[in-house]
């Protein structure tokens, strides 16, 4: 039996904050590693998945907010992980890329990473957790117009 309220445990949304407490527990040890936080990774994946994109569509894709991205992605272009450069279609703006460092960090990382979600869903088989999966993505896309920002 669940110490947890069960009103609380009636909610989807709680239960949905819990399990995501210990997906986020897992990977904040792996990322660690590399002295990344995890919105630092999901900014260079979102790179390595999209290639060259701006500010804006980089703050969008990640529901974050336009302006908490600038101090982040500074400190991953000191590392060398990104970079910033001219977009060839509006001189005036610039596109976040990812560095072949940033690349090579996130080539090796993504791998431990996804081990460190299957290991946080241990308790389901295979079938379950892509059943799992495929439900909580039908809701995320049934809300991505609400979007909001960090």
């Amino acid at each position: 039996m669940s110490v947890r309220p069960p009103s609380l445990l009636a909610l989807p949304s709680y239960v949905g904050d819990q399990v995501a407490k210990y997906g986020r527990r897992h990977l904040k040890e792996v990322l660690a590693a590399d002295d990344l936080l995890l919105p630092q990774y999901g900014m260079l994946v979102a790179l390595a998945d999209f290639g060259p994109i701006s500010q804006q569509r980089l703050a969008e894709s990640l529901d974050m907010d336009k302006s908490h991205l600038v101090g982040k992605i500074d400190k991953l272009a000191d590392r060398g992980l990104l970079a910033r450069e001219p977009d060839p279609v509006d001189r005036r703006r610039h596109r976040i890329v990812l560095t072949p460092k940033g690349e090579a960090l996130v080539d090796r990382v993504r791998p431990i990473a996804e081990e460190s979600q299957r290991q946080a869903l241990a308790v389901l088989s295979e079938e379950e957790r892509a059943v799992l999966e495929s439900l909580l993505l039908r809701v995320l896309e049934a809300h991505d117009g609400e979007r909001v920002g960090e």
